[in-house]
């Protein structure tokens, strides 16, 4: 124990030092993480509330052949001022032709003053069953600019190849044709029977058809009682005797 205090007597400065940097140290490594902690949640908080607009090139369900652009914020936070430009990369004439006829809705134009989180739009549609192979060689670059809710401004660069769909097919009916068909079928004949068009085929037990059969019943009943009663019935006849009385004065 002697020799123990005696070393830390004799080299009391030295670890003095060394605990000031192990303080030191352990400062600065906690300002790192605190740092790295609030940036994480700086970066939390944007994906949290911050928009996120996409656009992409998507077929309709129920006709895969037609194809239309699909702009959506899939961010949780709302998009103002989005605004959009559309050019042709590749593809001439007929990729030009096609955007045109893609961009018919004015938002393209004029763009979105208020676009929610979730929400989608949709472009018009093109027929790629026509001029197959010239439409599928255009490719689209869209510029997106919009804001979120808290100001902060985005630019984005999206590319659209239409030779990606180059091959696809679509295998059976979409399940929501199949139910729409349904419904239109259930609307058309509940339509036939409210008008009067068509009749249930339904056989109704009234209360007059009870009260006949509960007296056709009686009737049956008073018959059978009416039949057993003459049965029950046997007839009289008279007892014939063979012998005479007796009498003391004899015959006459």
């Amino acid at each position: 124990m002697d020799t123990l205090f005696e070393f830390l007597s004799k080299n009391a400065g030295a670890l003095s030092v060394l605990f000031s940097a192990a303080v030191t140290v352990a400062t600065v490594v906690y300002a790192i993480l605190t740092w790295k902690l609030v940036t994480e949640t700086r970066l939390l908080r944007e994906a949290q509330t911050e928009p996120r607009i996409e656009i992409t090139a998507q077929p309709f369900e129920t006709a895969f052949n037609l194809l239309r652009l699909q702009v959506r914020n899939t961010g949780m936070g709302p998009a103002r001022r989005l605004r959009f430009r559309i050019k042709v990369i590749s593809g001439g004439e007929s990729a030009l032709s096609m955007l045109n006829e893609l961009t018919k809705p004015n938002f393209f134009e004029k763009g979105l003053e208020y676009f929610g989180p979730g929400q989608e739009r949709f472009s018009a549609f093109t027929n790629m069953a026509v001029d197959f192979n010239t439409k599928v060689a255009a490719v689209f670059e869209v510029w997106i600019r919009y804001e979120s809710a808290t100001g902060q401004r985005y630019e984005e660069t999206a590319v659209i190849d239409m030779a990606e769909w180059k091959g696809a097919q679509q295998l059976g009916t979409p399940s929501i044709y199949k139910i729409e068909k349904s419904i239109e079928i259930i609307q058309r004949d509940v339509g036939h029977f409210a008008s009067g068009f068509r009749r249930l085929g339904i056989d109704v037990y009234s209360q007059d058809d009870r009260d006949r059969e509960n007296d056709e019943l009686q009737q049956r009943y008073e018959d059978m009682q009416r039949e057993l009663g003459q049965t029950q019935q046997l007839p009289l006849t008279p007892q014939e005797t063979t012998e005479q009385p007796d009498t003391e004065d004899g015959p006459p």
